[in-house]
């Protein structure tokens, strides 16, 4: 098992049965000090007391399980704004939000987010002048066939 999979084994149960969910885990390699990132969040979102009250408590486990031995650093967090969406709970979670899709060969299609499946998600697609017969069309994009997503955040 690697370190990657051990955190995840010991972090599963401060997920309060599933209202937390893992965005990402990044470890490095650094033989000096190790730095642990973990990205949670919630369908609702998590505030800093949250993610300050997680990384106690895996801070505690990571130390009695003794999985790194050398110093390390360790950062809970969420994912900010302009980190990309990645799994289909963080698609829910922004329903009706505008997206930035990026596809292969780097095209760029923007829309607002219709709805999102365990497989793929649909846009409202946003129109880049707006003509008077001219109606958007809803596209559907698969997890598996799109290169990043990021919400546009609108002032």
């Amino acid at each position: 098992m690697n370190l990657k999979e051990q955190i995840i084994g010991l972090l599963a149960p401060l997920l309060e049965d599933d209202k937390y969910f893992i965005v990402e885990i990044q470890v490095s390699p650094s033989k000096i000090r190790q730095k642990v990132t973990v990205l949670i969040d919630s369908d609702e979102g998590i505030s800093i007391d949250e993610c300050a009250e997680i990384s106690r408590k895996l801070g505690d486990l990571i130390e009695e399980q003794g999985i790194l031995p050398n110093a390390y650093t360790l950062e809970v967090s969420s994912p900010g704004v302009d980190y990309p969406l990645a799994m289909p709970r963080q698609f829910r979670k922004n329903l009706g939000r505008t997206l930035k899709v990026i596809l292969p060969e780097g095209i760029e299609k923007k829309g607002q987010l219709l709805s999102a499946s365990e497989e793929g998600f649909v846009l409202l697609e946003e129109l880049k002048k707006k003509k008077k017969d001219q109606v958007p069309n809803e596209l559907s994009f698969a997890y598996a066939d799109i290169v990043r997503v990021e919400v546009q955040i609108k002032f």
